[in-house]
């Protein structure tokens, strides 16, 4: 199928289901009893999306936020909300049943949330070519939408473009574990069921960093359906377009606490559990982030980190044998790859076969959130126990 022929099937299936109600796709997760104290029924009934989008706590009042895929509005009116009177947000669709829908809600939204006039303007146009301008962008959101656009990269590279230096993205999407096969592609129904256009996730974070995002991570992950042995995800995700660098670059330096062994960033800059290394002032911004905060000491003189330091995080597995149950690991960032102090090497998005003894560790705390979990066992499993020391049969 033509790019063309994939978004006028998903256009006008989109506009059906605005048309007549019918439920679409993906899991959500919206406080829908909340939402509903001011956003009409008319816009609740034909809401679609893989996840709430969580990049809207972080809105601070004032800012501009742009929604990819927009719909009936939904996320753009309590994005409205948050940005209060003087904040400012766009949503882009291109089925103009949505858009209709949406404009008609506007003054409505505007006249619950007591603002003098709508903060919320809605634009037609497409993904891959953003009607907005260069550097406008505090804020990207967007629920379920990318995986429907054929060039996912131009996506991105429209993203990186309209956001100001600073500027973040948060975007719910659906991606599988590995490539979809052809006859899922070419099956027009999936295309609106957000199935055929998921990406692999490592090609899906290999795309947001080939774009120039930085800091490209989990914030949430849920299963959603197994079809044909292919596990497709819901991912939400968290990415930075960094500050322009300043005249006066003052270096810094980053030891890495743990729990990682070793980790490489999107630079190519490689960081080892304990031992400073010198970064700019734009990578120590990065570093001071919410997924990097808890990972890092960030000084202005080298600071090293002796394993017994209160400080180092290492997270060792239980010293037992260990069974192979189907279990993969999906390494989630920030980095581009990490070690664990078990000699996994893990690199962002690629699932990777661990054992039970693995798997519990990646359930710790300090791991967590960095990892998804699926199993590709197709039946239960009774594994024999292993030997995991390093002279053993299982890593």
């Amino acid at each position: 199928m033509s790019n063309e022929t994939i978004t006028k099937q998903v256009s006008e299936r989109y506009a059906r289901a605005a048309a007549t109600g019918e439920q679409m796709c993906c899991p959500t997760g919206y406080n829908f009893e909340d939402l509903k104290s001011f956003i009409p029924e008319e816009v609740l009934r034909i809401s679609y999306g893989c996840g709430t989008p969580a990049g809207l706590d972080t809105v601070k009042p004032g800012e501009t936020v742009l929604d990819i895929g927009s719909g009936g509005g939904i996320d753009c009116f309590e994005a409205s909300r948050r940005v209060g009177p003087t904040g400012r947000v766009i949503g882009l669709d291109m089925t103009e049943t949505m858009l209709e829908i949406a404009r008609r809600n506007a003054p409505i939204v505007a006249a619950n949330l007591g603002y003098a006039a709508p903060n919320v303007e809605f634009r037609k146009g497409q993904a891959e070519s953003m009607p907005a301008e260069d550097d406008s962008i505090d804020l990207i959101i967007s629920n379920c939408v990318i995986n429907l656009a054929p060039d996912k990269q131009k996506v991105f590279r429209e993203m990186y473009r309209v956001l100001k230096p600073g500027g973040r993205f948060t975007i719910s999407d659906i991606v599988a574990d590995q490539p979809v096969p052809n006859y899922l592609i070419h099956d027009t129904e999936k295309w609106g069921d957000c199935l055929s256009g998921a990406l692999p996730a490592g090609d899906y974070f290999g795309g947001l960093v080939q774009a120039g995002f930085q800091g490209v991570h989990q914030i949430k992950f849920t299963p959603w359906q197994v079809i044909d042995g292919i596990h497709f995800l819901s991912l939400t995700l968290t990415g930075y377009k960094l500050p322009q660098a300043t005249a006066a670059n003052k270096v810094r330096h980053a030891t890495l606490r743990g729990p990682f062994s070793r980790a490489v960033d999107e630079q190519g800059l490689l960081y080892q559990r304990g031992t400073p290394v010198p970064v700019n002032d734009r990578t120590a911004q990065l570093l001071a982030s919410a997924p990097f905060a808890g990972l890092f000491l960030v000084t202005e003189e080298p600071v090293s980190l002796a394993p017994s330091d209160p400080r180092t995080l290492a997270i060792l597995p239980e010293p037992t044998s260990c069974v192979w149950k189907g279990d993969y690991a999906i390494f989630t960032g920030p980095f581009r790859e990490v070690c664990d102090d078990d000699g996994h090497r893990y690199q962002r998005g690629l699932p990777l076969e661990v054992c039970s003894k693995t798997l519990a560790v990646l359930g710790s705390e300090a791991y967590r959130p960095h990892f998804a979990a699926i199993n590709r066992a197709s039946a239960p499993v009774a594994g024999t126990k292993v030997s995991c020391s390093p002279s053993g049969s299982c890593c």
